[in-house]
């Protein structure tokens, strides 16, 4: 196999074919000093890019486990490629996001993660749009990104973010945990 990783894949992928992606989940929840396990890795991506990697993606041995509108998850068939889950933004999104985000390196390749606010908008937004499927693993998250990075969510601009991106009933349970 030519390359090591799923982040050595990704990355030969994307650089070679002009592709914009930003590293999510849980290797970018990591990054901000909140361990936790994930058994795949997760890209936010345009749909247009998408398409265009699928293919190599394809070749090197991912198919798609499930997809619809706005995410897309590909399995693997070699032992050592985790699995991949694709969440498809628009290009102005996805621009503001790499702008505001932070340069990291994985397996020797670099990668982009969104800012901790953009991170929190987007479990945010994961919550308020899928809550029975996301609270369990989106709301923990941010707790603990919000406790570990010594966030003030008693701010107005936090209680802006969640309003925005989810719910004031999320942000409610968000400062009657943090309060605890």
């Amino acid at each position: 196999m030519k390359d090591e990783t799923i982040f050595h894949l990704i990355s030969d992928i994307a650089d070679k074919n002009g592709v914009s992606c930003v590293l999510i989940g849980g290797f970018a929840v990591n990054h901000y000093k909140v361990t936790r396990q994930t058994l795949d890795v997760d890209f936010l991506i345009t749909k247009e890019d998408f398409e265009r990697i699928l293919p190599l993606l394809r070749n090197a041995g991912y198919k798609t486990d499930y997809s619809q509108e706005v995410f897309t998850r590909l399995k693997s068939n070699q032992l050592m490629l985790m699995d991949i889950d694709f969440m498809f933004v628009d290009e102005d999104t996805l621009s503001k996001i790499i702008k505001d985000g932070e340069k990291i390196n994985i397996a020797n390749k670099r990668f982009i993660v969104p800012s901790l606010n953009n991170l929190i908008a987007l479990k945010l937004h994961s919550i308020k749009y899928n809550p029975k499927m996301r609270e369990m693993k989106d709301l923990p998250d941010i707790i603990n990104l919000i406790r570990i990075n010594k966030m003030d969510f008693k701010s107005n601009n936090f209680r802006t973010l969640c309003l925005k991106y989810g719910t004031e009933e999320i942000y409610s349970r968000i400062v009657g945990i943090l309060e605890d």
